[in-house]
């Protein structure tokens, strides 16, 4: 086993392969989810083919009856002004909307977990650019981690992104999380913050950033079924997520079908994948 510093799980490099194998298989279900998104579809038929897939591969969803209440499904299915944590159910979707979705997946005890924001059909100018900027302050904030740095590097990074592409709202009460045997483990990983605060970045540590951004208010409500986080200012939002790590050679985004090579080689980050 990997040990705990503080409560932070350190894993061994094989332990990270597992993970991998975890996240690659999240990564893989969240494709095939953005491919079905499409006016006329239900949330719950989108819930219905995550947990089929993950199953089929020999995974275990995350979410499934996890917490008090218990998460009664495999993804949240958040649309429009919904954040996070979305319920999936008869919704259906239509032209303009736009649904994040979560995903997590258990692999031989080990977690992944990403998200995506889709668009259903053509939508606003400014809701494209809503998803651009969260989705691109994602992998901002992980190109800033190196090893010895320190977890708000990453904050910083995310932050400094939105902040210079335009008035948005950034949400300081929903962190991203560090992640392995639990879903939801230390350290938190916030989307705003100074540089060079927190824990320290080190090999074995798996983070998931996850970027929570609205076209309003950076303030949310909980609705009554004590899951759904939704602007109180009814402004659509997006929400995008990736576990990732560093190794010796550079970074190793877990969730992300081909490790994040590609987009990581455009940032100039060097890929540290097996």
């Amino acid at each position: 086993m990997g040990f705990r510093d503080r409560g932070i799980e350190i894993k061994t490099p094989e332990q990270i392969d597992l993970m991998r194998v975890a996240g690659r298989l999240v990564g893989e279900t969240l494709e095939l989810l953005r491919a079905a998104v499409r006016p006329g579809v239900s949330t719950v038929e989108l819930d219905t083919l995550a947990e089929t897939n993950i199953r089929d591969h020999g995974g275990v969803p995350s979410f499934k009856g996890y917490s008090h209440p218990p998460f009664p499904a495999t993804i949240c299915a958040s649309v429009n002004e919904e954040v996070v944590h979305g319920i999936p159910g008869p919704r259906v979707l239509a032209e303009g909307d736009v649904i994040s979705i979560d995903c997590g997946a258990i692999v031989e005890g080990w977690h992944g977990d990403a998200a995506i924001t889709v668009p259903v059909g053509e939508v606003a100018a400014d809701v494209v650019e809503l998803l651009r900027v969260t989705e691109e302050s994602l992998w901002r904030g992980m190109a800033a981690a190196r090893l010895g740095g320190r977890v708000t590097d990453i904050s910083h990074a995310v932050e400094t992104y939105v902040r210079g592409q335009g008035r948005y709202g950034i949400l300081e009460d929903y962190t991203g999380h560090g992640i392995g045997t639990e879903m939801h483990m230390p350290p938190n990983v916030p989307n705003v913050g100074r540089r060079g605060r927190g824990p320290t970045l080190v090999e074995g540590l798996a983070l998931a950033v996850e970027p929570m951004v609205t076209l309003g208010s950076k303030h949310t409500d909980l609705l009554e079924d004590e899951w759904t986080v939704a602007t109180v200012d009814g402004s659509f939002a997006a929400h995008f997520e990736h576990t990732f790590t560093l190794t010796d050679r550079g970074a190793w985004v877990l969730t992300a079908v081909d490790g994040g090579e590609s987009r990581l080689a455009e940032l100039g980050v060097p890929f540290g994948g097996r």
